[in-house]
C-alpha cells in the first residue's frame, strides 16, 4: 500500500442531465455546466463505481475517492476504516427546475428490492434557493392506503394523496427510506446513503425530449417499498447546540449521518480527531488552516476533511453559513 499524505480535499463536480433539471447550478459551482442540457444534479462526493469523484487540486489531483478508500483507508476514515467498502454517503446539489418524479427508496431491510452491492436509501435535503412554484411533497396524506393510491394513479391524480408544503431557504427535510417524496422549483443540498436505488411511482405524464418517450415507472416495486405510516413530513426543527463563538445547530442526526449548521463570523473549529468530516459552504467564504497552509472555501464548495488531519481552525471572511457532516459514532 502506498504511503499517502492526506490534506483537506475538494472534488470535481460530476454533472448529470435530468429531464427536470435547469441551469441554476452555474450560480453555485465554478465548473461550467455542459451547454444547453438541463442539469439536475451535481454529484460532489461520489464513491460510485461508474462515476467516482476525483480530487481537484494538490498532489492527489485526479485520484478518485475509491482510490483513497483503497490506498489510505485508515488516514481517510480513521475509526471507521474497514467498516465500509466504499465511502458510505453520496453528496449532491440538485436543481429541480421542474417537479421530479414521485418516487420512493427501499429501506435496508427490504433486501428483495435492493440490487446486489447496493443498500437502502435514506436522504436529507437543505433548501438553498426557491422559485415562485417551489414545493416539497414528503409523505402520504394520513389515511392513504395502497388501494386508494392505486386508484389515484389510474386517474393520474396521485398528487391528491401526497402531503406537501411550500419550502423556504434554510428548511431541512429528512426523507427516511420508505417515504413517498418529490420536490420542484428549488435548489437543494442532498446527503444520502451511498445508493442509487429509486423506484418511480409517477412521472407527471411527461415525455423525455431526448428519447421522445416517457420514462419508465416501477409502480409495483415502489408500492412494495412504501411505508404507509410515513405521512405529512415537515421540515425538521433545528436544535441549538452552542452559540459561542458561532452558532451551531443540530440539523439531522440519525444512524446514517449527522448534519450540523454553523453560522457566524468569528473563527471556530471544524473536524474531529480520528473521524472524517465534510464541510459544505452554503453562504459566505473563509479559510481552513492545516499544517500552516490555508484552504479556501466559498459558497458552493465542498471539502472533505480526512480523519488523519483532526480538528482544524476555520476563519470566516465575514459571516458564513457552513454545514458540517459526519458519520455517527
Amino acid at each position: 500500500m502506498e504511503q499517502v499524505t492526506l490534506y483537506p480535499l475538494k472534488f470535481e463536480p460530476i454533472y448529470q442531465y435530468r429531464i427536470w433539471g435547469g441551469r441554476r447550478l452555474e450560480n453555485l459551482l465554478s465548473k461550467p455546466l455542459p451547454p444547453k442540457d438541463p442539469i439536475g444534479e451535481a454529484w460532489i462526493l461520489s464513491d460510485r463505481d461508474d462515476q467516482p469523484s476525483k480530487v481537484s487540486y494538490g498532489k492527489l489531483k485526479g485520484k478518485t475517492i475509491k482510490w483513497l478508500m483503497e490506498n489510505a483507508p485508515e488516514k481517510l476514515m480513521g475509526k471507521f476504516a474497514g467498516q465500509f467498502k466504499r465511502f458510505p454517503l453520496l453528496l449532491k446539489f440538485l436543481d429541480c427546475q421542474q417537479v421530479l418524479s414521485v418516487q420512493v427508496h427501499p429501506s435496508d431491510d427490504l433486501t428483495a428490492y435492493i440490487p446486489k452491492g447496493e443498500s437502502g436509501k435514506t436522504e436529507a435535503w437543505v433548501v438553498l434557493e426557491t422559485g415562485d412554484k417551489a414545493i416539497i411533497y414528503a409523505g402520504l396524506k394520513p389515511g392513504t392506503t395502497e388501494q386508494k393510491l392505486r386508484a389515484k394513479l389510474d386517474e393520474h391524480k396521485v398528487a391528491d394523496d401526497l402531503a406537501h408544503f411550500t419550502p423556504v431557504i434554510g428548511d431541512s427535510v429528512l426523507i427516511k427510506a420508505g417515504t413517498v417524496h418529490t420536490l420542484g422549483d428549488v435548489v437543494v443540498f442532498e446527503v444520502q446513503e451511498n445508493s442509487d436505488v429509486t423506484y418511480r411511482l409517477y412521472d407527471w405524464d411527461r415525455i423525455d425530449e431526448k428519447t421522445g418517450k416517457p420514462r419508465d415507472l416501477q409502480v409495483d416495486k415502489a408500492i412494495a417499498c412504501i411505508d404507509f405510516n410515513k405521512t405529512d413530513i415537515k421540515p425538521v426543527t433545528l436544535v441549538i447546540k452552542s452559540e459561542v463563538p458561532v452558532q451551531r445547530e443540530i440539523v439531522i442526526r440519525n444512524e446514517h449521518f449527522d448534519l450540523c449548521r454553523i453560522t457566524g463570523e468569528l473563527p471556530f473549529m471544524v473536524g474531529k480527531e480520528a473521524t472524517p468530516h465534510v464541510l459544505i459552504c452554503v453562504d459566505g467564504k473563509g479559510d481552513l488552516e492545516h499544517n500552516s497552509d490555508f484552504y479556501s472555501l466559498k459558497k458552493g464548495d465542498v471539502m472533505l476533511l480526512p480523519a488523519s488531519i483532526g480538528a482544524c481552525p476555520f476563519v470566516p471572511k465575514g459571516e458564513i453559513i457552513l454545514l458540517e457532516l459526519a458519520l455517527p459514532e
